[in-house]
């Protein structure tokens, strides 16, 4: 059975206004003068937290000062992911030239000048990205392993709450977040197959 192209446009114009819509409504902290205005500073705080630049730099000061091959082994293949995950959320967002959300002006302007694309949320991608690589690769208790599930979740929540992104840009990004994961471990480096790599850390 083939579906009318009217159906489908409109079906997903539907979709794409409700989406719009609910953004617009959970973007309590977009701005100032928003609904939980005064929770900005904590959101911020719990964006830079999502944010690729320290897991980055984190993953590189750690290589750099650990004496362990376990480790290094674990910390490359973090930096793999961290990169893999900036690579193709910039690749997605130079197809699908989303626009981002235009709750407040100034700090819209602020956030174009940086990434002016919307979908998919990078702090979503690696969020679930990380999340996985943690549970997967670090022994925790269990307290900490809901903790660290908890906090993929919340980064994800606060990019609409500050406005930077559509619901559907986060749900998008949890997805590939997810699945670059199963990348990762397909293609794990190992002082086996990467000798090279590795010996230019080993000391």
């Amino acid at each position: 059975m083939k579906l009318n192209p009217s159906f489908v446009g409109s079906a997903l114009s539907s979709l794409l206004a409700i989406d719009l819509w609910a953004s617009k409504r959970l973007g309590v902290c977009a701005g100032e003068g928003s609904a939980w205005g005064s929770a900005r500073p904590l959101m911020k705080v719990i964006e830079v937290s999502g944010h690729g630049i320290p897991w980055v730099l984190g993953t590189f000061y750690g290589l750099w000062h650990t004496d362990s091959s376990a480790a290094r082994e674990v910390l490359l293949n973090l930096l793999f992911a961290l990169l893999l995950d900036l690579v193709m959320v910039s690749v997605v967002k130079g197809l699908v030239k989303r626009p981002r959300p235009t709750h407040n002006k100034m700090d819209m302007f602020v956030t174009i000048s940086v990434d002016k694309y919307s979908f998919p949320s990078g702090h979503a991608t690696r969020a679930a990205l990380v999340c996985r690589f943690v549970l997967r690769h670090l022994v925790l208790a269990v307290p900490l392993r809901v903790l660290v599930v908890l906090w993929a979740l919340i980064v994800s929540i606060s990019r609409v709450m500050l406005g930077r992104h559509n619901m559907t840009d986060v749900l998008f990004g949890l997805l590939l977040g997810y699945a670059l994961y199963g990348v990762v471990e397909h293609c794990w480096l190992s002082p086996a197959t990467a000798p090279a790599l590795f010996a230019l850390w080993s000391r």
